[in-house]
């Protein structure tokens, strides 16, 4: 008789939500590698409770998960300031953001949540962005808000700053770096309490974490998940903006860009991306028919999630990583979550010679995971475990697109 984890469902209980934040705030489980537990164990209790096992088979002796406390801690904090904790699988979780294989599990809300699952645009640009980008990012704002469409950004000064006051009154969703009580920059505050008022504010990490350098480029990729599409309005040729686009190239979006002065260091950015096959900008027009196809789709889904009078949650949560298949035979078992293959201790020389391999044919330029799989010639129920091993161990990285890079 064979068995497998649980289905997947978002939590429920105070219980189920402890447990949930539990496993996303434990020490090296990120996004990808929640998603990836969850997929091997089912439930969040289930996956927290291997941890320990699957550290240790990566070599870490004495791992223990985020305590109970300090998720309870969260919660009632972030519950004080007015935030809704949103878990993935709920049905008012952002949709667009859903199909990431790193979507964020839980996102702390100050707002109006309804906001999140409206067809969304992201407008991003220069902090030190000129009077005429400004002016651009403000009309396109209102533009594309009076069609329609909640306008998205990461509340920085400059561009972003000018689009979300611009879109408040139709519509405007900040996803911030830091907790979404810690506004950056403090210029900000009186935008981000607007928002909190007439929009919504988002984050993916704890309340009262204050911003850090490694933060914004993760942050990005929320921004350009929200979204259907991604407009640059002013970009330096090294810039956050330039990292929403790229994330929203690997997510599939619409990347489009405002031209600019060839002499101006402040278009050097948009005009590359132009170059390299962004579509060309120059008023809300142009970016509503670029986004038009991608609108089409996103109504057809909304219809169709309308019809589900009773969604399955595991179909509409549970979706396997990128290059994997949506269900990995499992070993037979006695009824409890079957143990991952590379992770039991009689297998633990095979484990290593395994993350060894793996290991010598990763390098610093990331590598995509089917061909992986076609170096090592082994299936990815074989290789997925040991690659969960290698993330939790801190060796590898996985990067958007299905892309793996080694660590050290």
């Amino acid at each position: 008789m064979s068995s497998s984890p649980t289905p997947f469902t978002p939590p429920t209980t105070e219980e189920e939500r402890l447990a949930f934040l539990r496993l996303i705030r434990s020490r090296r489980v990120g996004p990808a590698t929640f998603h990836r537990l969850i997929d091997a164990h089912g439930t969040p209790a289930a996956a927290l409770a291997a941890l320990p096992a699957v550290a240790r088979a990566a070599g870490e002796e004495g791992y223990a998960p985020c305590p109970a406390e300090s998720a309870a801690a969260e919660l009632a904090e972030g519950r004080a300031l007015g935030g809704r904790p949103l878990f993935f699988g709920m049905p008012d979780y952002p949709p667009q953001l859903a199909d990431l294989p790193d979507a964020p599990p839980m996102l702390w809300v100050l707002g109006d949540p309804a906001l999140l699952v409206r067809p969304m645009v992201a407008l991003v640009g220069m902090r030190n962005a000129s009077s005429l980008g400004l002016r651009m990012a403000r009309r396109l704002a209102e533009g594309l808000g009076m069609s329609g469409l909640v306008v998205v950004s990461g509340l920085a000064r400059g561009v972003d700053a000018a689009a979300h006051a611009a879109a408040l009154p139709t519509g405007t969703v900040a996803a911030v770096a830091g907790g979404i009580d810690i506004v950056y920059p403090a210029e900000n505050a009186a935008l981000a309490a607007e928002i909190a008022s007439r929009g919504a504010l988002l984050s993916e990490h704890p309340p009262g974490l204050a911003p850090q350098a490694r933060h914004f480029p993760v942050r990005n990729r929320i921004v350009a998940g929200l979204a259907l599409g991604v407009v640059v309005v002013e970009a330096a040729e090294r810039s956050g903006s330039l990292i929403t686009a790229r994330a929203a190239l690997d997510q599939a979006r619409v990347v489009m860009a405002v031209p600019g002065h060839p002499l101006d260091p402040r278009a050097a950015g948009t005009n590359a991306l132009l170059r390299e096959g962004a579509v060309l900008v120059r008023d809300t027009e142009d970016a509503a028919a670029a986004l038009a196809p991608a609108l089409a789709t996103h109504a057809a889904d909304a219809a169709a999630r309308r019809r589900v009078a009773a969604p399955e949650p595991a179909a509409a949560a549970m979706r396997p990583a990128p290059s994997q298949p949506a269900a990995a035979p499992r070993p037979a078992g006695d009824g409890a979550p079957a143990p991952r293959p590379l992770a039991a201790a009689a297998a633990l020389a095979t484990a290593r010679e395994l993350h060894g391999a793996i290991l010598d044919r990763l390098g610093a330029a990331p590598l995509a995971e089917d061909q992986l799989l076609r170096d090592l010639a082994l299936p990815p129920a074989t290789v997925a475990p040991a690659l969960l091993d290698l993330e939790l161990d801190g060796r590898i990285a996985r990067q958007p697109g299905g892309l793996i890079a080694r660590l050290h």
